[in-house]
């Protein structure tokens, strides 16, 4: 929680990084668990059909299997509420969520966050690229 100080206009503010609420009404989403390719293909498949503009994105946590090293977000906006499993292969601006393990930064916006999607008949993947800003 960030507190906020303004001494031109004189007030105060808290500010925390609770995201929004939001409901799936996906069936896909609810039968199938995130790092699935059927849960990322129909994620692609609604990708492809909102404005990515309004999507937010919500560090849920860090994941390490068989020394790959992955980010799961919740993803939200125009309708869309899923969760996001997201390779990292540059981990350039995440340094310090990879060092303590996304301990510390659950729960926090990153904005404009960037992937490319890597998809074919065996698998489909989201490839970290960058962000523009975390709040924290």
């Amino acid at each position: 929680m960030n507190f906020i100080y303004s001494q031109k206009f004189r007030y105060f503010c808290l500010i925390s990084c609770d995201r929004p609420e939001c409901k799936n009404e996906n069936p896909i989403f609810e039968a199938y668990e995130p790092n699935s390719k059927k849960y990322k293909d129909e994620l692609v498949n609604q990708l492809n059909r909102i404005d990515k503009s309004k999507l937010t994105y919500w560090l849920q946590k860090y994941d390490e299997q068989n020394g790959k090293e992955t980010l799961y977000f919740n993803i939200q906006g125009d309708g869309l509420c899923a969760i996001l499993h997201l390779t990292i292969n540059n981990w350039n601006k995440l340094e310090d969520v990879r060092e303590k393990k996304g301990v510390g930064r659950r729960g926090a916006e990153f904005t404009n966050l960037k992937f490319q999607i890597n998809q074919d008949s065996l698998s489909t993947d989201f490839i970290y690229v960058t962000y523009d800003r975390l709040i924290d």
